[in-house]
């Protein structure tokens, strides 16, 4: 998780946080998040990185929407990052 930018290290907890969520749901949960718009040709990239990773699994609604998870490496990342940073934060 280190190489990650803190973007996508929030997509990732987004997706963590929903049930199989789509493109538009994460983009408007980091919308109300960050206060202002995320384009589609930040976002999706970036999703698309998470993947490649192995950190998220993308599947398919239909044939226009895709669902986003985190996989037990994407998890297991995350409690990673997690313990680390309580080193830092009580």
């Amino acid at each position: 998780m280190y190489d990650l930018t803190g973007f996508q290290r929030d997509l990732l907890y987004v997706i963590a946080g929903e049930d199989e969520p789509h493109g538009l749901a994460i983009k408007e949960e980091l919308e109300d998040y960050y206060e202002k718009e995320i384009h589609h040709g930040r976002l999706y990239p970036n999703l698309d990185t998470l993947v490649d990773k192995g950190l998220v699994e993308k599947g398919e609604k239909d044939r226009r929407t895709n669902y986003y998870m985190v996989t037990k490496r994407g998890r297991r990342e995350i409690q990673a990052r997690r313990e680390w940073e309580e080193q830092y934060i009580e």
